[in-house]
């Protein structure tokens, strides 16, 4: 065999041998960060793969002489150099608040049970026929600034003669942060009683979207909370409680998910550090209050783009090529780490039907014909709650309904004044309790 093929052979191995090297101490690192929970920013991890790509290196080299005994080490530095960038912030560690909105002032209120929130008022126009009980927004999230796309809605219901008040959820938005242990379902409920104590305008109706929806579903189960309740709204819900929640099946009909162009945008997950925080976090493998990034950190981090396909799955298939902008970058937030660790409380927590059976607060369920959401989690409320009065599906709509497209947001506003002024329904009644089975079977 030629001198040329026995020394390309050996670098040949010598290479395979380092990049297996190299590959093994990234892998060896990624277990550290989730066995020390990515304690002290990574560093942790990473010093203790050093220490033991070094002693390795050193044992490899202990025969050779001279500059040869440094080769061993060159896929330590290697490997060292790439985790650093899992341990380095690449945006500031501090919460960077969007600036303020254009068309509307933005208030912090202090509620009693210690959480400072974002708070955005929408008088009735003139134009409407004023409407004498306060109407309050929870937005979906669980832990999200509330977008523009949301904001024209409410405008639009003001416009209609509703005096609007929405808030963000602590920890989303321009509202300040929790820490992480204190982001439950539990204290969503409690908020939302403080927030209604504050504004001191007697009983309010509420209206609730997807996760939102979940909060005041909750809040219709406990009679000391529903007691602030004129009239509830619960929206394309999520799931109420860990029954629910560990339902499969059922959707609604065919979503824009896989047929939406890619979002655009920068992505956070481009960067290591966070391409592996929130990675290992929706594996399971990183808690919420991870040392490896901060909620802040975190939150600073999260653009619309990370979102990818699941912004497309609140649409109809049928709306794929023209999805509208929600949001804009400015006003973006979501707390990736919060709302797990929110959606967690709800997976822990025990059956909500018996409280929920207790309901005594008109209500009424708003399903969307493509809805990404389980179908049980919305007909569960509907089966449970017997003040629920009237469930309207919306067809040609997706999870998010007052999307902006031809009538819809119309549609939306004209079912729910219809049941705040307890006017007939401009849909059926569908389904009823009674339909909930064929409901599933026919429009799954």
């Amino acid at each position: 065999m030629p001198t040329s093929v026995i020394r390309l052979a050996r670098f040949t191995g010598r290479l395979s041998a380092a990049l297996a090297a190299v590959v093994g101490l990234v892998v060896l690192f990624i277990a550290l960060i989730v066995l020390t929970n990515g304690a002290g920013s990574g560093l942790a991890a990473w010093l203790t793969t050093l220490t033991i790509g070094s002693v390795l290196a050193m044992w490899r080299g202990r025969r050779r002489t001279g500059p040869a005994r440094l080769v061993p080490f060159l896929p330590v530095v290697v490997a060292a150099a790439s985790a650093a960038t899992v341990c380095i912030p690449a945006v500031p560690t501090d919460r960077q608040h969007p600036p303020a909105l254009p068309f509307v002032t933005t208030q912090h209120w202090s509620l009693a049970t210690g959480s400072r929130v974002a708070v955005y008022h929408y008088p009735p126009a003139n134009q409407g026929t004023p409407h004498p009980v306060p109407l309050v927004y929870l937005a979906g999230g669980p832990v999200r600034g509330i977008s523009v796309l949301d904001h024209r809605f409410l405008q639009l219901l003001a416009r209609q003669g509703y005096d609007v008040y929405a808030y963000e959820q602590a920890g989303g938005g321009r509202s300040d942060l929790l820490p992480m242990g204190h982001y439950t379902i539990s204290r969503s409920v409690r908020d939302l009683a403080a927030f209604v104590d504050r504004l001191d305008q007697g009983r309010v109706d509420v209206l609730g979207f997807s996760s939102g929806g979940v909060v005041l579903t909750r809040a219709l189960a406990d009679p000391s909370v529903a007691a602030r309740v004129h009239r509830a709204i619960i929206a394309e819900p999520g799931p109420m409680d860990g029954p629910t929640a560990r339902i499969t099946g059922h959707k609604g009909r065919e979503s824009a998910r896989d047929l939406a162009p890619a979002m655009s945008g920068p992505r956070s997950t481009h960067v290591p550090r966070y391409a592996v925080a929130f990675g290992l976090m929706r594996l399971g493998l990183l808690t919420p209050d991870t040392g490896l990034i901060g909620q802040a950190e975190g939150d600073n981090a999260f653009t619309a783009a990370d979102l990818g396909s699941d912004t497309a799955s609140a649409y109809c298939a049928r709306d794929a090529h023209r999805i509208p902008a929600e949001d804009t970058a400015q006003n973006f937030t979501f707390s990736a780490a919060a709302s797990l660790r929110v959606q967690e409380t709800v997976k822990d927590s025990p059956s909500l039907a018996p409280l929920l059976r207790q309901s005594r607060t008109p209500a009424m369920l708003m399903i969307a014909e493509c809805s990404s959401q389980v179908r049980q989690w919305a007909t569960a409320i509907l089966a449970d709650d017997p003040a629920l009065r009237r469930t309207q599906y919306l067809p040609g709509v997706g999870h998010h309904m007052w999307n902006g497209l031809d009538d819809n947001n119309d549609r939306a506003a004209a079912v729910i004044t219809a049941f705040l002024q307890d006017e007939p329904a401009p849909l059926p009644n569908h389904p009823t309790r009674d339909e909930i089975p064929a409901f599933l079977r026919d429009h799954g």
